[in-house]
This record gives C-alpha cells, structure tokens and sequence, in this order.
C-alpha cells in the first residue's frame, strides 16, 4: 500500500514526495559507490539509510495525506511487527551469522514482493461485478504490465524458499553436503519450463486466475529444488545470487506499481548481486551453471593419496617462538575463525606481533567463509586496520618473502591441489600460495576436509605445522606466549 501510494504522488504532483524519491535514488548509487571499499563503507551504510528513510518518509506522508489515510493504521501494525522481529534478530545474532542473517532478509524481501504481486493480481485483473457473466480485468490490465508481475512473483517465490533452505545449510539445520537424486537438473528445468509456461498464459489470459495460485506454488518448489543440490562450499555465490534474485523482483515491482524509485533500487540491487556472483564464480574458476548444478561439495580423495603421509603437529609453544622470530606473518582467517568466533583474539595477537616489530598482514580470499567479504566483516568488528587486509591477487606475489603464514580455520581456498591435480573439483580454482611462504602453522580442529570434500596437501608438506583444536583457545594460547616472551 505504501509503495502503491507513492507511485499516485509522482503522478498528481511534482511536491516533497518527488524530491525525496530523487534524492534516495542518488544516495543509493553513492550508497554502493562507497560500499565497495572498506575505507568508505561506513559511509556508505548510512547514505543507504537516510536513502530509504527518505522513501519511506515520502510514501508514508502520502498515505497520511489520502481520505481516511487509507489504511495508514494497518501500515502502522505492520510496521511495529516487522521491527518487533527485525530489531532482536540484528542486535542479538552474533557477527558470526551475518551470513545466515543475511539469507533470511533475502527470504523476507522476497517474500514482501511476492505478496504484493499477488495482492495486485487479485485486486486490479481481477473484478467481478454483480452481473457474474460480466467480467472485468481492470484498467491496467497491459500484457506488458502482466508480464512484469509474473517475472516479480517468480523471482519472489523462489527466492523466499531458496533462501530458507541457504538459511538452513548455512546454519546446518539440514545437509550442507549437495542433495541429489537421478535426473534431478531435468527435473528442476522441467518444473522451471512449466511455471515459465503458466507465466505466458497468464499474460494472455489474464482472467484464468485458477492458473496464478498453480504458477506460485510451482515457483515455491523451485526455489527449494534449485539450491538443496548445492554444497555449503557454493554458498558465497549463492548468497550473492539470491540478492541478485531478490532485486530484480523488486525492480519488476516498481514496473507493477509505476514507482521510478523502486525500479532503481531494484536494479541496483539486482544488477550489483549479479556482479558480485559473476566476480565470485571467477575466483573460483567455475561458471554459474557449474555452481547451480554441479553438485559440488561430496566427499571424495584426491588422486595425490596424501592420506598416506602423516601430518606434523605443534605445540603452541614452538609456533610462538616461530611467529616472535618472524620478521613478516601473513594470517589467512576462514570459516574455521567465524565458528570459533576467534576474530577478537586474532586481534589481540596482531597487536602481540606488532609489539614485537613484526610486519602483521591479513591475506583475504574472495570466497572465504560462507557468504561475499565475510572475513573481512569479522575483521572490521575486531577493528582490525583496514590496511592490513590484502585480496588475493595483491598478497600471492609476497610469499615467497613471507616468514610465517598462520592459517585460521581456511581449507579449500589454499590447497596447492587446485593447482595441479586435474582430479581434484577445486582444480583451477585461484588459491592463496601460503605453500610458497619458509614456514605454514595451520590451527584446524581435526583433519576433516573442506566443504569441498578434498583433503589438503598443504597438511601434509614438510614446512607445515598443525596445531589441533579450537581457533579461538589456540590463538589465546598464543598471546599469552608471546606476551610473556
């Protein structure tokens, strides 16, 4: 309703409600200009907020302004509730879930223009008047304007569900590992060509509504079957992708509703989760029919047999004395340092080392963790300097200079195997060269592979040292050694 009333403000009058709406578009495109360096991105945080603060400032004030304000008690209800929900789950779920977080706003945003897709249907193609053999689709019934609100509750619907089910991979609520079953990517091609089908006819025939409840339902299923075949390794690109989903739905609502302002927002959305997913897949080296029907992440052995060889294991003794010696460390955090929530304590042991005169840097991989710039968002609450974070691309040429590089629950994303074991499925994914530094500590829990399913040779190589158990106990122990030395 409010969205609804906006789009009536741009077309009667040229007043705050313009003005605001031009403003918030500006705010959004500065809003993802500065996000995209982490020196600018708490600017850009809050230009988006006072962006949206003046959307909604403007299509509130319109409702306000209608005959009976139109409802604008039940606008009131809904927005108590959403807040009532909203508010706990960002103030008390820990930055470790960010990206579990992040899933279920996908869901609900997509879930919000699904629904106003379909309350749109049924209001305006659909009228029956008092005479039941005189039927009216509305004035707005454009084949055009139709097929932007398929497009809207497709996206909606699949999206809602395929986020739920990230949601439950991401927090291990159901199998991280691909879900499979015989002829499962026809299948899902199939029920995807038949709800696109649907989609069409309703275009044409707009008044068949015993279509659109089959045409949201059929979407529903989809996005369940489009991400249950996708392993926990795949979530950064998944994640990315169904903001790109979520988006575009809301661009094509704005199409529905008439409401520039939503068209932008939309895109912007959509077209920047579209990037993020494509810079994803680069790093990698997969394509996105490969990450949304490969079925990446099952167990298996890599054909180097490195299970033969023994791995040799630390104190936290020995690693101190080797990180105090160390003129330069390179530390590569992982998901093994969200679970561990152990991001305070790396900060604690970069202040340690840099006491000492040692050259501190944090070496970042595009797809660490489980969703886009996840380490670097741990870090940031750390208030670790952003100078000390390095990409991928910047960091690889230093290691071979690098004394000491200290691995914090990362797996796949420095395995030497991506670089010559064409059996291997991470083969050709671009790695951090942590193998190429004198000396590699890794703090890893057990010798459980990665969500990739691979073991890692780095393990196994004789410059390598393991230290065994939680990330954030190990790396306490080692402040307190260094500390004391």
């Amino acid at each position: 309703m409010i969205l609804l009333a906006s789009s009536e403000v741009a077309q009667q009058e040229l007043g705050f409600g313009f003005f605001a709406s031009l403003a918030a578009a500006g705010l959004f495109v500065y809003s993802l200009k500065w996000l995209s360096h982490p020196s600018t991105a708490r600017r850009g945080v809050l230009a988006g907020e006072i962006g949206m603060a003046l959307a909604i400032l403007a299509a509130l004030l319109t409702v306000w302004n209608m005959p009976n304000g139109s409802g604008f008690g039940w606008i009131l209800i809904g927005t108590l509730l959403g807040a009532a929900a909203g508010i706990p789950m960002a103030v008390f779920m820990p930055m470790t879930a960010v990206p579990q977080r992040t899933a279920l706003s996908h869901a609900f945003g997509a879930l919000a223009a699904a629904l106003v897709g379909m309350a749109h249907y049924y209001i305006h193609y659909f009228v029956i008047f008092p005479d039941p053999d005189h039927v009216s689709y509305g004035k707005d019934a454009h084949p055009l304007t139709m097929a932007f609100l398929c497009f809207e509750v497709l996206l909606g619907a699949l999206t809602f569900t395929g986020s739920l089910m990230a949601f439950g991979k991401l927090q291990e609520l159901i199998p991280t590992r691909p879900i499979t079953y015989p002829y499962q990517n026809f299948f899902n091609l199939a029920l995807l060509g038949v709800a696109l089908l649907i989609g069409v006819l309703l275009v044409i025939y707009p008044g068949q509504t015993w279509l659109f409840p089959i045409f949201v339902i059929l979407a529903l299923i989809f996005g369940v079957l489009l991400i249950i075949p996708i392993g926990g390794a795949d979530m950064p690109t998944v994640i990315s992708l169904l903001n790109s989903y979520a988006g575009l739905s809301a661009s094509m609502m704005g199409f529905v509703l008439d409401m520039p302002l939503l068209i932008v927002a939309g895109a912007l959305d959509g077209s920047s989760g579209l990037i993020l997913s494509i810079i994803m897949c680069k790093a990698m080296n997969r394509s996105f029919l490969n990450v949304l029907f490969g079925a990446f992440g099952q167990v298996q052995e890599s054909s180097a047999q490195t299970t033969q060889k023994q791995v040799k294991a630390s104190s936290t003794e020995e690693a101190a004395m080797l990180l105090e010696s160390a003129r330069s460390v390179v530390v590569v955090p992982g998901y093994g340092m969200a679970v561990a929530q152990a991001q305070h304590a790396v900060r604690e042991l970069y202040d340690a080392l840099s006491k000492l005169g040692v050259d501190v840097k944090f070496a970042i991989h595009p797809v660490a963790g489980r969703m886009p710039g996840h380490m670097n968002v741990l870090l940031a609450e750390a208030e670790i300097p952003y100078d000390r974070l390095v990409e991928m691309d910047d960091i690889n040429p230093e290691f071979p200079q690098v004394d000491v590089v200290l691995i914090i629950g990362a797996n796949d994303v420095v395995n030497p195997a991506a670089r010559h074991d064409k059996s291997s499925p991470i083969f050709g994914m671009p790695i951090l060269d942590v193998d190429r530094a004198q000396t590699v500590l890794v703090i890893k829990r057990s010798m459980k592979p990665g969500f990739a399913g691979v073991e890692n040779e780095l393990f196994y190589l004789d410059k390598t040292s393991m230290l065994f158990g939680d990330a954030k106990a190990v790396v306490a122990h080692l402040v307190k050694e260094l500390k004391e030395a």
